[in-house]
């Protein structure tokens, strides 16, 4: 690790980084990445989630073209009218991430193999089996001065994903995390109180 991190540090100051630095991040770094993902729970101990790790500016280009022909219409209703500053700062982040995808050093797809091709709806039936080596991922990064920031919206056409990255067709790609040297700076995270989200016992 670059810092002398606590894990309190780590989970408390993990803010989402899109806008990433085009420097390359030493492969040892992203083995690790790999590596931490790899020791997260999983269901039954199946340890089927699979992990690609994008560095060729064509294949990465060519989920930037995903990302763009899904993202732009998802967001294009809050962009006209953000509402308010916090969202447009947000959405600022998102397009600069969408118009640089291509750029970053760094594009990692979490994928699960099922023993058979899923469609669908069931291609997220044991999505939580993969989740927790993305936390794992994204902590990690956290704690080596790499960004790094989770999104989906790449991966809605499972088949063409498929095909750019050559994957088996029992595979379904889950989660694309862009990965690099931030632009900005880490900082605490906004979050609701605790009193807020919780209750023992019942809700009410």
């Amino acid at each position: 690790m670059s810092e002398d991190l606590s894990l309190a540090t780590v989970i408390y100051n993990c803010r989402a980084m899109r806008k990433i630095k085009p420097e390359e991040v030493p492969e040892e770094k992203l083995i690790q990445l790999i590596d931490a993902a790899n020791q997260a729970p999983s269901g039954s101990n199946s340890q089927r989630a699979r992990w690609i790790v994008v560095r060729d500016p064509l294949v990465k280009m060519k989920l930037a073209d995903q990302n763009r022909k899904y993202a732009e219409p998802y967001i294009s209703a809050d962009v006209k009218n953000p509402g308010s500053p916090k969202l447009k700062r947000l959405l600022d982040a998102v397009i600069w991430q969408m118009e640089h995808m291509h750029e970053i050093p760094a594009l990692i797809v979490a994928c699960f193999d099922y023993p058979e091709k899923v469609q669908g709806i069931d291609i997220y039936r044991q999505a939580g089996s993969v989740w927790p080596g993305i936390q794992n991922l994204l902590l990690t990064a956290r704690s080596i001065g790499l960004g790094a920031a989770p999104t989906t919206l790449s991966l809605r056409d499972q088949d063409a994903i498929r095909n750019i990255l050559r994957l088996p067709e029992t595979f379904a790609a889950l989660c694309l995390i862009p990965v690099g040297y931030p632009q900005g700076k880490f900082g605490p995270v906004t979050r609701k109180p605790v009193s807020e989200i919780m209750r023992f016992d019942s809700w009410s």
